[in-house]
């Protein structure tokens, strides 16, 4: 039987290797690239399990320290833990991209399980996860509409590049993962997540068309596979109300709904169609109790059959607005007394205070994983507490939501954060939703850069973000719309994000609830994404500050950089840390040495800040001939007096240099502990300083 197919796309070899490792999955492959290897399982719950009133899809992305050669984590736990951010982000994105091709209605439990078992340095496993979780899905026999394809676009030099390394998209400007799948004789995209450097909107388009031959490729070996290893598909047939019980329901329903959706309030409008539905669920209780569920689901999908036909037909929005209409902006920066900076921006109901904290070089964090170990010092971290939506719910910390926003926000913003070199510090940014009704993280995209300006990070220019939806019927009748609100979002076909500057695009990310977009689609979001971001940088962020604050907060740390010699690291560290040590405690200040020898002195106050810098410049200085110091006697012998001018540096003023008057015994004149003031006469070939006090004149100062 054979087991080996491999296609190439981008001049790259990738292999599928349909070996049976895991033989009791539904599903199982190998994908490879290079070096790069990932296993990918696919498993279905037995049909007719626990109804959750939802589809119960999981999916698993595990990177294996050993795939790299590493041993990583703590001393007491060698071993992976919990996944960490980026593998989070990749789960998401392989279950953004799978997801809208299970029938509708499909309810059974599937779990995607992507592992990484070999990491070559050039490869990224996450396209492969991607690829490979198609195959498994279509070549198991749970019910699914696959096969997609997948691929990453860089661009570098202006040529695009498919598949790029690790260090081709480091250089590039543009970095596109991309996901489609066929619709007749077409590709249409179903999945987008991006992240660009100021990348002029319609590169960005052109990086998509670059993409769709490799997607069209990608779906072709899978196509080739399923046909000669592929399982016959477990029959799924939707659960449907009957007739006569769907009849009450319309005859309980009536034009109610419809009416709740299109009049009155449009602030109220669903909320009144929530208690038209509650209301008739009640009234069909006592005798239909074991179909309640099938009927709230008919209601759902009226509703959004109803949504669908007035933005369609009639361009309506259940809230009044025009397609293209964004609605009512808002910002407001310094919001918070002591904090290093805020911002609020709001769009509607949709509300995001974004609060930034300042920290030392040393703050940074850690991040260790299979693919890098690394110093992250610019984070954005975000939060939906569940007030935001009106909901009681108890509130554990951060779900893959959260997380996955977080990144999407930081991705948008990244490009604009000043290099290291230029702004020293460790920059967090934390956006707490405080109200919402739709595209959160789109909002914290520009409450962020508020916050950013508000704290005097010099950046470039402010990031604006939004998000449009799409309502599409079974005639592939469609119309997008501009700055979705929940009801749109809840029930419309896709979620379009796209943040950047008046330059261009820095972020997309891209969800579908139906097959997937023609290029027409693509096109005209791109085009009125473009037109919202310049509207809300114009409205809602410029009129606030058009430009970072000139000075930080009296509440950030003050940061003062000194360059030493490498050769004399040693020197300011001390044994055992004992001379940073010291310092520290004298001065309050914070002290982080690089390699390269350069030294990010931080306090609370600038005077602690130059304290510290005073003195560290002084451990590494070296005295020269013709200056003035004031010293600290540290010894005294019979032919002189040793004199401490800087740190651990001491220079020998000779007796007959003690003072004008002849001297018969050193301690006649000087004490140990005494301070005086001397001057470097000299210094020998062998680096011994020689010093006067006689030779100081009435005007000389120390140095």
């Amino acid at each position: 039987m054979e087991t080996r197919f491999a296609t190439t796309i981008g001049e790259k070899e990738i292999i599928f290797d349909l070996r049976e490792l895991a033989s009791q999955a539904n599903g199982t492959c190998l994908v490879r690239l290079g070096d790069t290897v990932v296993l990918v399982t696919s498993l279905m719950a037995d049909p007719g399990g626990v109804d959750r009133g939802y589809f119960p899809l999981m999916v698993d992305y595990e990177e294996k320290f050993y795939a790299a050669g590493k041993i990583l984590g703590s001393r007491f736990m060698r071993r992976e833990g919990k996944p960490n951010d980026e593998a989070i982000i990749t789960a998401r994105l392989i279950d953004r991209a799978i997801r809208p091709l299970f029938p509708k209605g499909f309810k059974d439990e599937v779990q995607i399980a992507v592992t990484c078992l070999s990491w070559d340095g050039e490869n990224d496993p996450d396209i492969l996860g991607l690829v490979g979780t198609s195959l498994a899905l279509s070549i198991s026999d749970t019910p699914w509409e696959g096969p997609l394809g997948a691929v990453r676009v860089s661009r570098l030099d202006g040529k695009f590049i498919l598949n790029p390394t690790y260090k081709e998209r480091e250089q590039s400007d543009l970095d596109l993962l991309i996901s489609g799948v066929k619709d007749g004789n077409n590709i249409v995209v179903n999945m987008i997540e991006a992240s660009a450097n100021e990348v002029p909107d319609e590169i960005f388009e052109q990086a998509v068309q670059e993409a769709l031959p490799g997607i069209k490729q990608m779906i072709a070996i899978q196509e080739e596979i399923v046909l000669k290893r592929g399982k016959p598909k477990t029959s799924f047939e939707k659960q449907e109300l009957p007739k006569e019980v769907a009849q009450e329901v319309w005859l309980a329903t009536g034009d109610r709904l419809k009416e709740a959706l299109f009049t009155g309030d449009p602030k109220e409008r669903m909320k009144n169609a929530r208690l038209v539905k509650q209301e008739v669920l009640l009234s069909l209780k006592e005798t239909h109790q074991d179909s309640l569920s099938l009927i709230a689901s008919l209601l759902e999908e009226e509703t959004e059959r109803l949504i669908h036909e007035a933005v369609i037909q009639d361009g309506k929005r259940v809230d009044n607005r025009d397609l293209d209409q964004i609605r009512e902006l808002g910002g407001e920066v310094g919001v918070l007394p002591r904090t290093h900076g805020s911002g609020i921006f709001q769009r509607g109901e949709t509300r995001a205070l974004s609060i930034l904290t300042l920290g030392a070089p040393g703050d940074y964090k850690i991040v260790e994983g299979m693919e890098i170990v690394d110093k992250k010092r610019f984070m954005h971290h975000y939060n939906f507490p569940s007030y935001s939506t009106g909901e009681i719910k108890p509130m554990r910390g951060p779900g893959r939501r959260e997380i996955g926003h977080g990144m999407l926000v930081e991705k948008a913003l990244l490009p604009l954060i000043p290099l290291f070199e230029e702004f020293p510090y460790t920059i967090r940014i934390v956006t707490e939703i405080v109200s919402s009704n739709g595209s959160t993280s789109m909002a914290s995209v520009c409450a962020s850069s508020l916050a950013l300006m508000d704290a005097g990070v010099p950046i470039a220019r402010p990031v604006a973000g939004i998000s449009c939806g799409l309502m599409m019927n079974e005639k592939k009748e469609w119309k997008v719309l501009t700055d979705i609100q929940g009801p749109e979002d809840q029930h419309g076909d896709m979620d379009f994000k796209v943040a950047g500057t008046t330059k261009g695009i820095t972020a997309v990310q891209l969800d579908v609830k139906v097959r997937g977009l023609n290029m027409d689609i693509v096109h005209q979001t791109l085009d009125l994404t473009k037109k919202a971001r310049h509207t809300i940088l114009e409205h809602a962020i410029l009129p606030v500050l058009q430009a970072p604050r000139p000075d930080l907060s009296p509440y950030a740390p003050r940061i003062l950089i000194v360059h030493i010699p490498k050769e004399k690291i040693g020197m300011v560290i001390g044994s055992g840390g004992k001379t940073i040590h010291k310092i520290v405690e004298e001065t309050g200040a914070i002290i982080d040495i690089e390699d390269d020898g350069t030294v990010f002195i931080s306090a609370s106050k600038k005077e602690a800040a130059e304290k510290a810098a005073d003195i560290v410049r002084n451990l590494v200085r070296e005295a020269k001939e013709g200056e003035i110091f004031e010293g600290k006697v540290i010894k005294i012998m019979d032919f002189g007096a040793f004199v401490e001018v800087l740190p651990g540096q001491e220079g020998l003023v000779h007796i007959s240099q003690l003072s004008l008057a002849r001297v018969e015994k050193v301690e006649d004149v000087v004490k140990v502990g005494e301070r005086v003031i001397v001057k470097v006469i000299g210094i020998d070939n062998l680096g011994r300083i020689n010093l006067s006090m006689k030779a100081v004149g009435e005007n000389d100062k120390p140095s």
